[in-house]
């Protein structure tokens, strides 16, 4: 009682016999990945500077240079109208140095920026600096547009 072994003809052939099937590919195809992968890098690129969203202001033009900081500003804004704002949203005057003094109790040492509307009141300028400068900001700076013309 012997039992046999039957083969099939083409030994060298592994799975392909009478109704075998292909083995699966095992190796990753990345060009799909990779043209994904630039095409949101394309759409971010785009898409960045569209982000920095701001409170609408005319600046005056100066002949100053641009400054170079690492860091993101705490920046102060004045609108023609009065309204005043730290970074995007707006505050009474009268919570400006609340809001700052809170705002370094985090830590924050850097300048505080001030740039107002070149049809915004003076003395509303100078109220909301003298309000900073009061409650202990020394680091105080103005910002411009650069001028062009010339």
């Amino acid at each position: 009682m012997g039992m046999g072994v039957a083969t099939s003809g083409g030994g060298s052939r592994r799975g392909r016999g009478r109704g075998g099937r292909r083995r699966p590919m095992s190796e990753i195809n990345v060009t799909p990945m990779v043209d994904v992968m630039l095409v949101l890098l394309i759409i971010f690129m785009v898409a960045a500077p569209m982000l920095t969203v701001g409170v609408p202001l005319e600046l005056p033009k100066t002949q100053a240079k641009a400054l170079n900081s690492e860091t993101q500003p705490i920046t102060v804004s004045v609108q023609s109208g009065g309204g005043v704002f730290i970074q995007d949203q707006e505050y009474p005057a009268e919570e400006i140095v609340a809001k700052l003094t809170e705002i370094a109790k985090t830590g924050y040492s850097e300048r505080i920026f001030v740039k107002a509307d070149k049809a915004a009141d003076y003395g509303s300028v100078m109220q909301v600096m003298a309000r900073i400068s009061a409650a202990g900001f020394t680091n105080i700076g103005l910002i411009t547009d650069q001028d062009t013309t010339s």
